[in-house]
């Protein structure tokens, strides 16, 4: 729904004058409004109304937040497995 908003704000600007439009979008205290603003509205929206969702969106975000970090020692041994099946080793 933001992303719309955005892009409807930026639809009608000329290429010349997206930057002036952009830049104090960049500014530190625009970025802290900006996130106490989300914070306020998911705490309005998931906290107030006692709902399950925020222990849900912990639980995925652990799940994937773990499924990136052992990613790479994964493909590592994906790696290892194949180019020890290409050169006739056991691969474990």
């Amino acid at each position: 729904m933001a992303l719309r908003n955005f892009y409807n704000e930026i639809r009608g600007l000329k290429v010349k004058e997206l930057p002036a439009h952009l830049k104090p979008m960049f500014t530190m205290d625009y970025i802290k409004k900006s996130i106490n603003k989300g914070l306020d509205n998911y705490n309005a929206k998931y906290i107030q109304t006692s709902s399950i969702d925020p222990l849900l969106h912990v639980c995925y975000g652990g799940m994937i937040f773990s499924y990136l970090v052992a990613l790479p020692e994964e493909r590592r041994h994906l790696e290892h497995q194949q180019h020890a099946k290409e050169h006739g080793g056991s691969g474990h």
